[in-house]
Order: C-alpha cells, then structure tokens, then sequence
C-alpha cells in the first residue's frame, strides 16, 4: 500500500516523518556528500563513530591522491605521443601548425597533442588524375563517362578534338606537399589541362590523331613536370596515358568518311606506284638494250665499211694484174650469193630449147607435212604400212634429189 493512500503509514520516503510537510533537511544532505568524498580519499571521520563533520579531511592526503592522478594523466598523455610510421610512409611533424621535422618507417615520437601534430603520407601510392572524362574510380576509359568542358580542344588547323588523358603521379616530398600547395590534387589537374591544351594548339589534328599520339603524351609530360616543380609541389609524374583522341561526336561521321577518302587516296597511290615501279625498270631495260643494240649495229656498220675497203683495195691490185680472171670470179660469186637465197632452181637441159624450173620450197613444205602425219600416226600402223606406199615414198624422194644433183653438174659444166 502506498505511503499517501487511505490507510498507509502516512511516512514519506525520504524523511520517514510520517506526513510532515517540510522539505528534506539540506545540511544533512551536504553532510553525507562530504562523508561520502572523504571515503574516497581516504578521509578519517572524528570520533570515529560514523559522526563527522565538513573539516573533517585530512588535507595531506587529498594532495598526495591528486598528486599520483596527476602523474598518471602527465605519464598517459606522454604516452600518447608514440606512433609508428609504415613503410613507405612518411610522418610529417608539425608544433602548433609549423614544421619541424620529416620522420621515416618504425617507431616515432613527439610532443603530444595540442602542442604537436604528425601527419602520415603514403609516399609509394600510385595516385592518378582525368581529365576529359570520369571513369567512376576503375582508372581506366572504358564505360567511363565523358566530360566535354574539359575534353574539347582547339588544335593548330583550328579544328575541335575530343581528348581524354590519364596522369598516374607519386609523392616524392611529403613536405612540399603539405605546405607548398592548398590542394595538390586540384594544382596537377589545372597544370595538366593548360599543358594539353598547350600540346593540342600546336599540332594539327591529323597529327594527334595518327602518328603523333606518342610526342603529344611526353611533350605533356614533360611541361606538367616542369611546372610542378616550378611550384614546388613534391608531385613527381609517373606515366601519362592518353586514353582517347577523336573528333567531337557531332562530326563523327563526317570525319569517317573523310579517313576512308584518305585511305582510298593513298590505295590508289600505292598502286600507281607499284605500277610504276614494274613499267618503269623494264622501260629502262629496253630503252638501254635498244642503246646497245644501235652500239652494236654501229660497230658492226663501220667494221664492215672497213673491211669492205679493205677488200675493194685487195681486188683493185688483183684487177690489174689480172682483169679477165677477177672479173670471171667476181661474177660467180654474185651469182652464187643472189642464188643461194632463193628456193627455184633453173635447169638447162642439153639439147632442149627450154629450162626446166623445179619449185624446191613447195616440195619441201610437202615432205614436211608428210612427215608430220606420220610422226602422229601409231607405231603399230607405221608398221602395218605397205611395201607399196614405202616405194612411193623412195620415188617421190629420188624426184626430190636428182634435180638438185643435175643442178649441180649443169653449173659444173
């Protein structure tokens, strides 16, 4: 039952006076807490039967407690100035903001805070930086998404080309990092932007666009470099990549066009070069053999010239001393020449009034014919052949022989 229904005690909880009215007496609450921190710092009560009162602590020894507390405060906040430095990081120590001293890997310390403050760089971390396109933290240009403020370049031939480059960087001086530079992320991403766009206006595009990817990347290398160590920035530049180079998306297709056109020009002088590389030598070939041909013709026109004087003196001395003789010899042999090229033969038969004329080349070309169709007939039918047909080729053949050998001994006689 509660102590304020019908019936209870009338007592409430904290006095125990039944239901008196007052409020709870104040000195007898300051004198418990002052009984209660005398017991915690090893206070003694007078008396020593539970009484006490407000003087009753004994002040040496409040100042020893405090003492030791204090000590061991000082000892862990001197504690607390311990740190480790992991390898390949670089602890940068600072007293009330201002540099002091450049720490390397194992176990440091310094003043501990608020006086001094040590800040860790990982100086071996690739760090890396885009510009003209974000790849959402993969570090590479595939599914990333392009940034056209910063991607769009004007180049030399004053046309626009769409540029995407990635720079990986290290830290090579954590100091120069910390101090020289508000932020360094933003410094190298401004100096490599104004670096490309240096790089792109001064070359044309068909440069960047082909052969010239390679000079474009370290010549931007190169003045990135220069101007971060110009700012003192400790940022060394590790590797430049240029993710992407083309025209700008709206003029894409016009362009493709334009690369097929190119690459059907240089086809077509490929191949009037290797025409010509085949017409010309043999041109060459034959204009030099014709050269030595005429050499040789001329050589031979005036050798013959020489050596026909020569003759034609010989036969005038020889004329002289014998007219007759060298004139009958000189007409033979202009007959025999003239004769020999001709394939008609003029018999004169004795006692007859007329020449017989044998036409050699149509006997000829008809024994060859002859000879050609048999060669292609089979070896069994040349054997099944007759002995007639063999006398009528001895005949024809002894037809063919006796006008030449009569030739002969008409012109002996």
């Amino acid at each position: 039952m509660s102590w304020n229904e019908p019936g209870g005690d009338k007592k409430d909880p904290w006095s125990g006076r039944g239901d008196q009215k007052r409020p709870p007496d104040l000195d007898e609450a300051i004198r418990s807490l002052q009984e209660k921190l005398s017991n915690i710092f090893g206070g003694t009560k007078k008396g020593g039967d539970g009484g006490g009162s407000p003087g009753a602590f004994s002040t040496g020894n409040i100042m020893k407690n405090m003492g030791i507390i204090a000590a061991s405060v000082l000892v862990l906040w001197m504690l607390s100035g311990f740190y480790i430095i992991d390898e390949g990081v670089q602890g940068v120590e600072t007293q009330f903001g201002k540099y002091t001293r450049t720490t390397d890997s194992g176990l440091n310390w310094h003043l501990p805070a608020p006086i001094e403050h040590v800040e860790k760089i990982n100086v071996q971390q690739q760090r890396y930086i885009e510009v003209g396109y974000r790849s959402g933290g993969s570090g590479t240009a595939q599914g990333a998404v392009a940034v056209p403020k910063e991607a769009l370049m004007l180049t030399k031939d004053e046309n626009y080309i769409d540029v995407q480059l990635a720079v990986q960087y290290q830290v090579k001086d954590a100091k120069a990092l910390l101090f020289n530079l508000v932020n360094p992320e933003a410094t190298l991403k401004h100096v490599t932007e104004s670096a490309l766009r240096g790089v792109i206006g001064g070359s044309n595009m068909d440069f960047v666009l082909t052969e010239g990817r390679s000079e474009v990347v370290a010549q931007a290398k190169k003045e990135i470099q220069e101007v971060m160590d110009a700012y003192n920035s400790g940022v060394q530049v590790t590797s430049v990549n240029l993710q992407d180079a083309q025209p700008p998306e709206q003029v894409q297709n016009a362009f493709e066009d334009a690369i097929k056109a190119r690459e059907d020009q240089q086809r077509f002088i490929n191949e009037a070069q290797a025409y010509a590389n085949d017409v010309v030598p043999k041109a060459r070939g034959a204009a030099a053999r014709k050269l030595q041909e005429a050499e040789g013709y001329k050589e031979q026109v005036i050798a013959q010239a020489e050596g026909e004087t020569n003759r034609f003196t010989k036969l005038v001395t020889e004329y002289k001393k014998a007219p007759e003789v060298t004139r009958k010899r000189l007409y033979l042999e202009a007959m025999e020449t003239v004769m020999s090229e001709t394939n008609a033969v003029m018999i004169d038969v004795k006692g007859g009034n007329n020449m017989m004329y044998l036409p050699l080349d149509k006997m000829i070309q008809q024994k060859q014919a002859m000879v050609q169709s048999e060669e292609a007939t089979t070896q069994p039918e040349i054997d099944r052949r007759s002995p007639k047909h063999a006398v009528v080729e001895e005949e024809q053949q002894q037809v063919i022989d006796r006008p030449s050998t009569r030739g002969r001994e008409g012109r002996g006689r």
